[in-house]
């Protein structure tokens, strides 16, 4: 069974060293998807200088190329987001806009590069809004050309009005990780079916 790649972009507002549950609850995903012989890395995007636009390119030292290549380089793209005022994070929204330019990226056969990329999405926070900043991100990135897989998301969020945060609330292997486990193991398995099933042509 061939190594798929996974990009997992954290839009925590903190950069690192900064703690981010965000960011833990990415790189739990990204272990799960290894019992699937999927390997890739996490990047937190706030640690590097994205720019904000809606091309492939916004100049002037713009990361964003060089997180597109591993993105591209990946079958599995998982967004890991906080949820803040009910919404996804700013930094969440930023990627989203950048990979509105893939609307204008396509092969040789008229397919949007994005197209047999895999979708997740792994969401946080201190209240409910789990299901909308999921339905949101989810929805946006099929919009640019990736695939969702079943049950495509994993989140946790702690009660309402308290303090706890993910990455104090000590392991939820019964709730939050069968979740993760679930998104790894079928984002894996549609990859996979992609890898050997493309699109066909526009």
């Amino acid at each position: 069974m061939p190594t798929l790649r996974a990009l997992v972009l954290c839009c925590s507002l903190k950069p690192s060293p900064a703690p981010s549950s965000s960011e833990l609850l990415g790189r739990q995903v990204l272990t799960a998807l290894a019992d699937h012989d999927v390997d890739g890395e996490v990047i937190r995007v706030v640690d590097h200088n994205v720019r904000f636009g809606v091309s492939i390119d916004e100049g002037d030292g713009d990361a964003w190329p060089q997180i597109r290549a591993k993105l591209l380089d990946a079958q599995i793209l998982i967004i890991a987001t906080p949820i803040w005022m009910g919404q996804p994070a700013s930094v969440c929204k930023m990627v989203l806009e950048r990979l509105d330019a893939e609307l204008s990226e396509t092969d040789d056969q008229g397919r949007l590069l994005t197209y047999g990329k895999v979708a997740g999405i792994a969401v946080v926070g201190n209240e409910d809004g789990a299901h909308h900043v999921t339905a949101e991100v989810l929805q946006a990135l099929n919009d640019v050309g990736f695939t969702v897989a079943a049950a495509a998301s994993t989140y946790w969020v702690g009660e309402a009005m308290q303090t706890v945060d993910y990455d104090q609330a000590g392991p939820k292997p019964d709730t939050t990780g069968k979740a993760t486990t679930g998104l790894a193991a079928n984002a894996a398995h549609l990859a996979r079916l992609l890898a050997q099933n493309p699109y066909p042509a526009a």
